[in-house]
């Protein structure tokens, strides 16, 4: 898992924004995005971030979902 996190502007105020790219080679790509899913979900950080910060999920770099 490599995290991409952006400090960002807009109107004179900032937030965050965050790309997780997870790869899991030699796994099926709807296991995969399955997999990366279900732990976003149930991830103490991923929870404790939820709705304050946007998040999108790359799976072998193919885009599963901005949250």
């Amino acid at each position: 898992m490599q995290a991409e996190v952006s400090l960002n502007e807009d109107n004179n105020e900032y937030f965050l924004s965050v790309v997780l790219h997870a790869i899991l080679p030699g796994v099926e790509q709807s296991l995969a995005k399955t997999l990366v899913k279900d732990a976003h979900q149930i991830c103490p950080y991923s929870k404790a971030t939820r709705n304050n910060i946007e998040v999108t999920l790359k799976v072998n770099n193919e885009v599963l979902s901005s949250l």
